[in-house]
């Protein structure tokens, strides 16, 4: 090359393997957070070929760390966590205290210190929020009280986590044998509390202001800039002011944009930048991992992943259970759990740094989370099946209610737009049947004129139960445009005289909505543009 340019090589090459290896990994439906490690695998000094810049990488990361940690802290929702308090705090509590425990056993077995084991308990206590939220999606599952209780679990164990990287330097400085452990401690919360005070005082004040003044400018540029700005520079000003992390200093940001209003937008405006630093952040942890150590170490690294995918999971369903909830909510709990992500990376990578435990610690940390993340796919289709014993695919309809049902209207997915349709049908007095993938999804009608099926409508076998052959429509108000295809072709042919409506994403799926035999496709963008017609022409 002409000119030196580590910085732009190391990105470039960065994201442009990212981008390889994590559409590869989509391919084999695999989350693509394994292909952005494995790209950091292949630009690491342990694999032949080109070695990407080390220092500059770990820089990279570090403002990966202050976007993730920012976008932790801009979805925490308190409201979230109180409503499923009672299981998700004492539930996720017990599970990260019985993985530290697991954990610190086994860093004793391989010699490490008592504050080594514990880190590294810590870092495989943790779930993967990406790796989660995307499971629970895929399976539309995320709506309901199992999905909530996931997600508020997940939202206390971040919160540990964050205490954790806070508290982490002086552990580390305790154990070194420097002052006092408690005197350390009782310094570094100290320094986090006025760090806290500055920001509830201050920050709540001042950052909603400039939000506000920015966003009267007109300019969405701007807007996204200063978002950016806050998050940056709060994370700066924490560490130089107040000598807590860059990741709590981001977290506060997050938090304290979220209480505004305006918090949606800025999250929506930064998502692209912190997606990219979020890639390179996976990518630089992949650049430490070691492959060789599942080789060289093969036992320590399956006791790693037993404790991530077995001991996690037992601990967690054995929770769920414990607080008298069903066998299969504790079933979707348990397999959400069985991985970690990316806090257990920057504690893996901070514990190292730290010199709490070998380069050896870091290395099953992250084979322990390429494995389990490899895994979970998996661990979610056995529970799947291990759930239909506890809930039936379909739930059965008596025949008196089967003999009633003669016009009336089915209702395809109880959504955001199912649930309106079903409640203005019954309101207006029709009778509603409703087909819905999860018996638990938020907000299932109890009226004696709706009758609710639990199954999948792209089954032939779910629309006969739900007397397709009697019904004089059939509303299909699903977001997921291949399966709505499948319904609208297989209700045309139950019934070549019903009357087909469908929500449709853009004007490929009108037409395609069409070819299957829809009557009627409904866009939103549509719709919205209609009503300010109409309002517009209205006489004044």
């Amino acid at each position: 090359m002409p000119h030196a340019t580590p910085l732009i090589a190391t990105i470039v090459a960065g994201l442009t393997l990212a981008f390889l290896f994590g559409a590869l990994a989509h391919r084999l439906r695999l989350p693509p957070l394994v292909g952005y490690l494995m790209a950091g695998v292949a630009v690491g000094p342990f694999t032949p070929g080109y070695v990407a810049d080390q220092h500059l990488a770990d820089q990279l990361a570090e403002l990966g760390v202050i976007l993730l940690m920012f976008g932790v802290g801009l979805h925490f929702s308190v409201r979230d966590l109180m409503a499923v308090r009672r299981i998700a705090i004492p539930g996720a509590i017990v599970q990260i205290a019985v993985a530290v425990l697991m954990g610190m056993g086994l860093a004793a077995l391989l010699g490490w210190s008592l504050a080594g084991g514990f880190v590294f308990g810590l870092a495989l206590s943790v779930a993967s929020t990406v790796v989660l939220l995307r499971a629970l999606q895929e399976r539309k599952i995320l709506d309901t009280e199992r999905g909530k209780i996931a997600v508020g679990w997940l939202i206390v164990e971040d919160l540990a986590m964050v205490l954790a990287l806070v508290l982490l330097p002086a552990l580390a400085q305790g154990e070194g044998g420097g002052p006092a452990l408690g005197t350390v401690l009782a310094l570094t919360v100290g320094k986090v509390v006025a760090f806290v005070a500055f920001m509830l005082i201050v920050g709540r004040r001042f950052i909603p202001w400039l939000l506000h003044v920015v966003v009267h400018t007109g300019s969405r540029e701007l807007f996204r800039l200063s978002v950016l700005a806050i998050a940056l520079g709060v994370a700066f000003g924490a560490a130089m002011l107040f000598g807590v992390s860059f990741a709590l200093g981001a977290f506060f940001a997050g938090m304290i944009l979220a209480e505004s209003p305006l918090s949606q937008r800025a999250a929506h405006e930064t998502l692209p930048l912190r997606d990219a630093f979020a890639v390179l952040f996976f990518v630089s942890v992949g650049m430490l991992f070691n492959p060789h150590v599942v080789t060289e170490a093969p036992l320590p690294v399956l006791a790693t992943v037993a404790i991530i995918v077995l001991g996690k999971s037992v601990a967690a369903w054995s929770i769920v259970i414990a607080f008298r909830h069903s066998g299969k909510t504790a079933l979707t709990i348990a397999a959400s759990l069985a991985q970690i992500g990316e806090f257990s990376f920057i504690l893996a990578t901070m514990g190292y740094e730290l010199k709490l435990f070998p380069a050896m610690g870091r290395d099953l940390v992250l084979a322990g989370a390429i494995i389990s993340i490899l895994l979970n796919p998996l661990l979610f289709s056995i529970i799947h099946r291990l759930g239909r014993k506890y809930l039936p695919a379909a739930d059965a309809v008596t025949e008196h209610v089967l003999d009633q049902r003669k016009g009336h209207v089915v209702v395809v997915g109880y959504g955001r737009v199912g649930s309106r349709v079903g409640e203005k049908l019954l309101e207006a007095g029709e009778r509603v049947t409703i087909i819905e993938t999860e018996r638990d999804a938020a907000g299932l009608p109890v009226h004696p004129s709706a009758t609710v099926l639990v199954g999948n409508a792209c089954e032939a076998e779910q629309l006969e139960k739900a007397g397709l052959e009697e019904a004089r429509l059939i509303c299909v108000a699903i977001p997921e445009g291949f399966e709505a295809g499948r319904i609208i072709e297989q209700a045309r042919k139950a019934n070549p005289a019903i009357r087909i409506v469908a929500r449709a994403q853009d004007e490929a799926e009108v037409d395609h909505f069409a070819r299957m035999g829809a009557d009627l496709s409904i866009i939103g963008e549509r719709e919205i543009a209609r009503t300010m017609i109409d309002d517009a022409l209205k006489k004044r």
